[in-house]
This record gives C-alpha cells, sequence and structure tokens, in this order.
C-alpha cells in the first residue's frame, strides 16, 4: 500500500505547499554555528595525510550496546580512522519512509556520539535509486515506475530517477539526512543506470522516453530505439548511440542537481560525495556531476572510486580493481582532494580475505590516484567485533604508511602507458553487428601491467597508447589521427579497422592470414630483441582461444620482430609483430599473437619493455627492467619532483628490482611499508634513464620511492 501525500510530506518534514524548505540550522550541541563547524570540515587545500573512514552497517550501528562497543574498538586503535559513516540500511531496495525517518532519527545521536569521542561522523545513503530486487515485502513501495530495460524488462528493487512522483521521495529522504546534521552525505553506487538485477541496461520506462523524446525532438518506442541502436550504418548507429549515452548523463545530472539543491537549502557548504565504479553506459561525466554536486556554492565534493575485488583468492582483481580506480580518478576535477577508495570484503567473512591484503589493497589504489580510502570490512551482524580486532589492529599499524604515500603522492597525474578509454567508450560495443545491449566496453586486459610497465589512465599524460579492438570507434578521425602520430601498440584487429578507414599510411601493415591452432611466436634477429633472439612464446592455441595472425610489411620501413612457426619448427610467418615509425613521426607496434596475455617469459616481457621504450621515443617516465612481477604507477608534480609506487603482486620475494627511471638524479629514497627509509644511487645509466637497484622487496609489499 502506499504512503499518502500527506502522510509522506509529514514524514519528510516538508511544508505541505512543497515549493521551499526553510533555511533553519540545526541545534547546535557543539556551540558552533553550522558554517563554522562544516564548511571548512578540516578539508586540507593540500593533501597532508590520508582520508579514512569506516562505514558501518545498520547491526553494528543501530543497538546502542553493539555502537558503545564499536567505538571502544576505535578507541583502542586511535588513528586507525578519521570519520564514522553510517549506512542507511543492509539491504539494496529503497526504504520505506517511516522506517528511513527512524534511522536518521537514532543516527543523529550517533553521529553526536561519534563526535565527542574525536570523529567527524556520516550518512552513507545505500539507496537513492535502489541496486536490486532484494528484501521487496520491506522496502518502499508506492506508485512509482521501476527501472525499465529496452524489452521492457524491470528491476522491481530500483526506481526510475526521472519519475516525478519517486522525485519526490528522493528530496524526502536527503531532507531527512541533512536535517540529522552529518558533517557530509555520501551517495551510494546506486546511482547508475546498469546492473540493476534482474535487469542491465536501462531506463526505457514512459519517463524517459518522453524526456528523450524533448531532448531530440524525436518520439520512439523502445522498439525502434532498439533498432535505430543495432541495425543500418555503423556511423548512423554511433551517432545516434552517442545521443543515448547524453541522455544518460542528462539523467544522473539532474538527480544530481536536486539532491544538491535539497541538501544545500537546508545545509549550505555541507560536503556530498558519490561512489562509483567504471561508468561508461552512463557516460562518465564525473567532472560535470563532480560541478553539479557542489553548486552554485562551490561546496567540498568526495569521490569514492570503486570496483569488485570482496576475497583474495583472486589476487589479480587487486590491481585490475587499482586500475578501474585509476581511470575514474583521472577524470576528477583538480580541486577535489578527498578520494577514499572502497575497500569492500562483502560479505565481511575475515578468512575470505587476509589483513595483509587489505592493506595492499588500500596502498594500490592509492599508488592510482586515490587519497584515502573508506573501510567497509566490518561485520553486519549483531555480535561482537572480536575476530575483527586484528584486522584493525593491521590498519592501524598502516596508518603512517598511507599518510607518507597520501602526501607524497597526493593528487599528481599518473605518468606512463594508457590502454585507451574516452567517455564515449560505450558506444562501440558491437559496433559492426549484434546488440548493444550485450556488449562490453572495449578495453584491452591489463596483463600487460604485471611485467613492470608504468600505467596511466589519461591520454593527456601517456607516453604510449595501446589500442584493442572496436576502440577507435569511440574516436573522430581527427582523434584517430592524433594518436597515430605517438606512440601506439595495437593488436591485429584493430589494424584491419584502421586500414578499413584508410589510416594504412599510418599503421604499415596489413594481415594475410590467421590460423586458430599450431602456432608458436618466434623472436628474430632485431636489436629490440636484443639477446633474446631465436626465443619462442608457445600459448597454446588448443588450451587458451587465441587467432595467431601474419602480417605483410605495407611500407619500405616497417620491421618484422617476431614470426610463427609451427609445432614441426617450420616457418609459417615470417611476421606476426613488427614495428614502424610513419610519416607523422608516430611510431607503431602490431602485435598478432597473444597481444594481451601470456607475456610473462623473461624473454618476451624482456621484449616489451624494449619495444615501449622504443614506441615512446624515450619519453617512458620509467620501467622495471629486471624479470618479477611488478606493478608500477609513475607520478610527477609540479615541482619536477618524482613519486614513484610499486607492488610486488608475485608469492616470491623481489631480489634486485632495477628500477629505471628518466631523470637525472643520482639517487633515490626508497619506504617500505614501516616507513623505512633506504637511500639508494644510481648504480648505472641507459641514455636519459638511471638504474636504481632495490636490494629486496617481499612477496605482496608496496614500496614508494622519492625521486628529486
Amino acid at each position: 500500500m502506499g504512503t499518502s501525500r500527506k502522510d509522506f510530506l509529514k514524514l519528510s518534514g516538508l511544508a505541505l505547499a512543497g515549493a521551499a524548505f526553510p533555511l533553519d540550522l540545526f541545534s547546535a550541541t557543539t556551540g558552533l554555528e553550522y558554517g563554522q563547524r562544516h564548511t571548512p570540515l578540516l578539508w586540507n587545500t593540500q593533501v597532508d595525510r590520508s582520508f579514512i573512514s569506516f562505514r558501518i552497517g545498520i547491526k553494528q550501528s543501530l543497538p546502542e550496546k553493539r555502537y558503545a562497543a564499536l567505538l571502544d574498538l576505535f578507541n583502542t586503535y586511535k588513528g586507525v580512522t578519521d570519520e564514522i559513516t553510517f549506512f542507511t540500511s543492509t539491504t539494496h531496495a529503497p526504504l520505506p519512509l517511516s522506517t528511513f525517518k527512524q534511522r536518521m532519527d537514532i543516527f543523529k545521536d550517533r553521529m553526536e556520539q561519534a563526535r565527542k569521542n574525536g570523529y567527524k561522523s556520516g550518512i552513507n545513503i545505500l539507496t537513492t535509486i535502489g541496486h536490486h530486487e532484494e528484501n521487496l515485502d520491506n522496502s518502499l513501495q508506492g506508485n512509482y515506475t521501476h527501472l525499465t530495460d529496452i524489452d521492457g524488462q524491470v528491476s522491481r528493487g530500483a526506481f526510475c530517477p526521472n519519475d516525478t512522483r519517486f522525485q519526490e521521495y528522493i528530496r524526502a529522504i536527503y531532507t531527512m539526512t541533512a536535517r540529522a546534521n552529518p558533517d557530509y552525505i555520501w551517495i551510494d553506487d546506486d546511482v547508475r543506470l546498469a546492473g540493476h538485477m534482474p535487469v542491465v541496461q536501462t531506463c526505457f520506462c514512459h519517463n524517459c522516453l518522453a524526456v528523450f523524446e524533448t531532448e531530440t525532438g524525436v518520439k520512439y518506442t523502445r522498439e525502434q530505439l532498439k533498432k535505430t541502436m543495432n541495425e543500418g550504418d555503423i556511423n548512423t548507429k554511433l551517432k545516434f548511440r552517442k545521443t543515448w549515452l547524453q541522455h544518460n548523463r542528462n539523467t544522473i545530472t539532474r538527480l544530481f542537481k536536486l539532491i544538491e539543491t535539497t541538501v544545500h537549502d537546508i545545509h549550505p557548504g555541507m560536503p556530498l560525495g558519490f561512489m562509483t565504479g567504471d561508468r561508461f553506459y552512463e557516460g562518465y561525466d564525473f567532472e560535470n556531476w563532480a560541478t553539479t554536486l557542489a553548486g552554485p556554492g562551490h561546496s567540498p565534493v568526495m569521490w569514492r572510486p570503486g570496483g569488485g575485488y570482496y576475497q583474495d583468492n583472486a589476487t589479480a582483481e587487486l590491481v585490475g580493481k587499482s586500475h578501474d580506480i585509476g581511470r575514474q580518478v583521472s577524470v576528477l576535477p583538480a580541486q577535489i582532494l578527498a578520494i577514499p577508495s572502497e575497500i569492500e570484503n562483502f560479505p565481511y567473512q575475515r578468512l575470505k580475505k587476509a589483513a595483509e591484503m587489505v592493506v595492499l589493497e588500500t596502498c594500490s589504489h592509492i599508488a592510482a590516484g586515490c587519497t584515502g580510502a573508506a573501510f567497509n570490512v566490518l561485520s553486519f551482524y549483531d555480535e561482537p567485533l572480536d575476530e575483527y580486532e586484528p584486522l584493525i589492529a593491521r590498519l592501524q599499524q598502516a596508518r603512517p604508511f598511507f599518510d607518507l604515500m597520501t602526501r607524497s603522492l597526493g593528487r599528481a597525474g599518473i605518468s606512463g602507458i594508457q590502454t585507451f578509454w574516452n567517455k564515449d567508450s560505450f558506444i562501440a560495443c558491437n559496433p559492426n553487428s549484434g546488440n548493444w545491449f550485450s556488449g562490453s566496453t572495449p578495453i584491452p586486459r591489463h596483463e600487460i601491467y604485471d611485467i613492470g610497465l608504468p600505467a596511466a589512465y589519461s591520454g593527456k599524460s601517456a607516453s604510449v597508447v595501446i589500442l584493442g579492438m572496436n576502440s577507435i570507434y569511440a574516436l573522430s578521425r581527427k582523434e584517430i589521427e592524433a594518436i597515430l602520430s605517438g606512440g601506439v601498440y595495437m593488436d591485429t584487429e584493430t589494424l584491419q579497422q584502421l586500414n578499413e578507414m584508410n589510416f594504412g599510411h599510418l599503421t604499415g601493415f596489413e594481415v594475410i592470414n590467421t590460423a586458430t591452432v599450431d602456432r608458436i611466436e618466434k623472436l628474430n634477429n632485431h636489436p629490440l630483441n636484443g639477446n633474446f633472439a631465436g626465443r619462442e612464446r608457445d600459448n597454446r592455441q588448443s588450451f587458451w582461444k587465441s587467432t595467431a595472425s601474419a602480417l605483410k610489411a605495407t611500407a619500405k620501413t616497417a620491421q618484422p620482430i617476431s614470426g610463427l612457426i609451427d609445432y614441426a619448427d617450420k616457418e609459417v610467418a615470417d611476421c606476426t609483430m613488427g614495428v614502424f615509425e610513419n610519416p607523422l613521426g608516430g611510431r607503431i607496434c602490431v602485435a598478432g599473437y597473444y597481444p594481451w596475455i601470456f607475456m610473462e617469459n623473461l624473454s618476451k616481457s624482456s621484449q616489451m619493455k624494449s619495444v615501449f621504450r622504443w614506441l615512446s621515443k624515450d619519453k617512458l617516465p620509467g620501467y622495471i627492467a629486471s624479470f618479477q612481477k611488478i606493478n608500477l604507477w609513475i607520478r610527477e608534480s609540479e615541482n619536477g619532483k618524482i613519486a614513484i609506487a610499486f607492488s610486488n603482486a608475485s608469492f616470491d620475494a623481489a631480489k634486485d628490482v632495477e628500477l629505471m627511471l628518466r631523470t637525472e638524479n643520482e639517487k633515490i629514497k626508497v619506504y617500505d611499508m614501516a616507513c623505512k627509509e633506504t637511500v639508494i644511487h644510481a648504480s648505472g645509466a641507459d641514455g636519459p634513464y638511471r638504474k636504481f637497484l632495490i636490494p629486496h622487496v617481499d612477496a605482496w609489499q608496496m614500496r614508494l620511492v622519492i625521486c628529486g
């Protein structure tokens, strides 16, 4: 049974007219005006320490006895957190207003207790529009429009933000939240338009179709939209998909404007935060959304980048999440300083993720661009936290290193190799045929970074760009030409697409045949292969399916560096990987044999480092020359100081790590995770690079390096 409008407005604390919000400030219990206490909020103009918070589930916050024990735990390990943030619910569909109000009344008291113990405290609204179908019997009911996919299916646990009646609900919950007097409000990552189980891409309800009609001047049914997005000329499809992405950006912008106005009409200057993952279908409009949340008063905005890494049995997902986070941070406005990463151990069973991995994950995300961490790692049961105390103790112990990393890295740009993406990348899903809505964003796998090559997430700071199949469809011809005038590494599928678009004069190669089995890459006698000429790489196509391509040079200066042999050691192609410097001065490498994976043997990883250094024309900021599984991030500040973070992503200790840096400095400072400093002097040079030998890094450990 739905909530009546009269009850709705009564519960939310709004005047029945509903047109204006009173600007009364909260009843001060601290003796300070709201603006005095909240506007500065200790957000530093310089990032001099990490932003650390804990997100607390309702089974730890609502029971008074359990909350008192939580405060005792944090007080025992002072410094482990600066902030205590309260989830509004533990399930993922929006709450009834009456339930939401009851919790705000309790949280108001809980936040005051937190402040008395020296913590900032705020609210994390878990469900603004809803995540997915869960606990529906005890969730919001009423005449609201559910998020709807292109085929008319809905998620009963998520609602359309373009539904004007549902907008009243949103205004109500943010009004109640603001009046509970938090130090800040976080918007969770349910504010998205994809992934609301059981549906995927949304929203195609009658409200959204009407909005799209207003935006475009054309009325579409769902069937017509689907046909236009999936059928016909590729350029027409891409243009129309881009129009829909802008519609999605606009939908979230309007929602954020509603939230910003609601909160700041009550409490001007209150910081608002938003949690994200990769948001390709939504149009990745982070800069505009941040500006919208700041409002005309330029209130502080916080950002919490996230992704999936919940247990440590899949260790590759740790750095994979860091790379996802790096993309998210790369498009944030420079004035956003509070960027704590999401650290989530759902379903919070302690043996699923070791404390050491939680610490390393925090460091890895800071290396990729964050300035702290928001820990969602405690039990969501009404039970003692004894089993979690060792984790809290380890995080307290690691806090000085979190602070040191944040202070040293700050928000300086990350330089290195970019796996190409942009805000329009989602339009390139299934560009030629197939259903747009069943595709995935065309971004190659990140395994190439595991061999010690430096990651970058923005083309503006990239020495080399990696292009994968279909990615060029998110670019204009002018943008493609600009990329091809720099350093580019690509697979043969991308090569064929570029050649079909008449960029062959800039690529240097063409594919002449392919094979799905029985091919081995063999490095030839080329300077980029050094002493590894004749070495082989057999990735067993019969097991890990991948096409091997034979290439033919289309320019005199194009050079093969690897060929193909079969299992009888017979040469079947003299080129499967080649390099070319084109008329624009761009350097191109085309790889036709497992371009993204299985390059962790000595010969191939060494070849790749030589290739990427050549592609960059020795502009690559640095790399790991030794043979270890290491992830590397390099930052350069405006004053020229270089800061580096790298992790040993192996179960083996790394001995004699050779860090090559493009610098004239002859010494570096290396800090371990206990903040112990070691000064290391250069032990040689190779062109513009100095070699620094780091004697030992234990398994799954991070190092911070300061140069200059």
